[in-house]
């Protein structure tokens, strides 16, 4: 079995994680996020055409319109539901005004106003079930292997969630409800990963006074890394086909993924494992 040295340059590596992490907050503290209507209220219009055009196409009718992008998605045989950000009735009227305009065939069968009350309610409720999942996962790996072990899984956790979300303060991608799931998504993923890594290492336990704590980890790392690598190729391929192809519907999904993937792989291996050695090793100084 090939052995890598993984934990040669846990150092580098954790200050790395730590410099994204203080950079994504910074982010986020002075350009924050591109809220869609799911969190800041809005106008929902649903209309239907005799031939119905394309969602590109109805995009750049109404892409002086409205101050920021509309969320344009089909829907049944000769429908389209547009949700724009303005929940005025003048951008309301602007929009379907527009329209008509351009698809004489366009009738207005449907109507929403979505107030910013329920986006409020809706980041609430995100908070305290990302909240959740965090106290009820360190809970489950206390009683499961030892606290450190709790400490070192969640540690993680948060610092994808943050990172991903410093991706899309930069970016300003729109988020919506599919970004929720997307972040509770990647909790899972990366934790995934993190006790597959963990449990080696728990097995491996009874060689510590033996190997020491770096040693002990390296092997553990070598022994899972083939299954962390198809794991995380066969599970990035389809997230990358989103990225490509989703459209703007799947954007703050697709998206979400690729980056929690990515910084959930990182973390597993580095994060995690960097986070016990360094606490073993400063317990036994």
């Amino acid at each position: 079995m090939r052995h890598i040295d993984f934990m040669k340059h846990r150092k580098i590596t954790l200050t790395i994680s730590l410099v994204l992490v203080l950079a994504s907050i910074a982010l986020l503290l002075t350009r924050g996020l591109n809220l869609g209507i799911d969190f800041t209220g809005g106008n929902v219009i649903q209309a239907e055409f005799e031939k119905r055009p394309d969602v590109a196409e109805v995009r750049e009718v109404i892409s002086g319109i409205v101050a920021k992008g509309a969320m344009i998605q089909n829907f049944g045989e000769k429908g389209i539901i547009i949700r724009t950000n303005e929940d005025t009735e003048q951008s309301r009227e602007a929009v379907v005004k527009a329209l008509t305009a351009k698809y004489a065939d366009m009738k207005v069968t449907g109507f929403e106003k979505v107030g910013p009350v329920v986006g409020g309610e809706l980041r609430r409720q995100a908070v305290i079930g990302v909240t959740i999942a965090l106290v009820a996962i360190l809970i489950y790996i206390t009683l499961r292997f030892q606290f450190k072990f709790a400490v070192v899984s969640v540690v993680p956790l948060v610092h994808d969630v943050i990172i991903a979300l410093g991706f899309f303060s930069l970016t300003q991608f729109e988020i919506g409800s599919s970004f929720i799931a997307a972040i509770l998504t990647i909790v899972g993923y990366s934790l995934n990963n993190t006790i597959i890594i963990l449990d080696r290492v728990r097995e491996n336990w009874g060689t510590l006074s033996r190997e020491g704590i770096v040693n002990l980890v390296n092997k553990s790392l070598n022994q899972t890394l083939a299954r962390t690598i198809n794991t995380t190729l066969t599970t990035l391929f389809p997230v990358v086909a989103l990225c490509v192809w989703g459209g703007p519907v799947l954007m703050a999904f697709s998206y979400a993924m690729l980056v929690g993937m990515i910084a959930g792989t990182w973390s597993s291996m580095m994060i995690a494992t960097g986070l016990l050695c360094e606490w073993n090793l400063k317990k036994k100084k």
